[in-house]
């Protein structure tokens, strides 16, 4: 089996909150009514899709100057954001590789400014060498086009490949390619479930 990890929050922490923290001052309406209106899905897939970072902070302070500042924290201080590595995970990749069994590989929804920096920062990113980068390929998840991209690039069969995210719908679309697929909690129940559904003993 292959094994394709996703990397915000299953390989590394990503919390946005960290950015504002002190913006918002714990009013959770107001910092959530922001990443629903300031900041939308769409406005970060554009980023995470390659567009540049800088055009698409201007377009939206034009849009909302009463959250300039907000808006510029997701360029200038991203890197708060990033928490560490998530528990286990770095163990567990590096066994999957030491074993040589179940080839690994990574597909990420992430803007290509800012990856090669994270990149260097995090061990557990340096050690998956075949992957693809939404920023770099222009495609983000669940857009099927993403998955079948990284198939085609690698030269995988989708049955004999298992895609891990912590995003449920992005799961949804590797399986709906015909990938199997296991939604991220903890690097525990990822253990849990490899064992007992893909008999894969770590």
């Amino acid at each position: 089996m292959n094994i394709v990890f996703d990397f915000g929050n299953v390989l590394v922490r990503w919390e946005p909150e960290r950015m504002f923290a002190d913006l918002f001052e714990g009013d959770e309406a107001r910092y959530w009514s922001f990443w629903r209106h300031v900041c939308p899905l769409e406005w970060r897939n554009r980023i995470d899709a390659g567009e540049d970072i800088a055009t698409c902070i201007a377009e939206q302070q034009r849009l909302f100057p009463d959250y300039a500042e907000a808006i510029a924290r997701y360029d200038t201080r991203w890197e708060e954001a990033l928490t560490g590595e998530v528990e286990g995970m770095r163990e567990l990749v590096q066994h999957l590789l030491d074993r040589g069994e179940h080839p690994v590989y990574g597909l990420t929804n992430w803007s290509m400014e800012t990856f090669p920096k994270a990149r260097r920062r995090f061990p557990v990113l340096q050690l998956i060498d075949r992957y693809v980068v939404s920023g770099d390929v222009r495609l983000v998840k669940p857009d099927p086009r993403i998955f079948r991209l990284l198939l085609e690039r690698y030269g995988l069969r989708a049955e004999e490949t298992l895609f891990i995210d912590d995003n449920g719908d992005n799961v949804a679309a590797a399986q709906r390619l015909g990938m199997h697929g296991i939604r991220f909690t903890t690097a525990e129940n990822l253990k849990c479930e490899l064992r007992t559904q893909y008999n894969i003993i770590l």
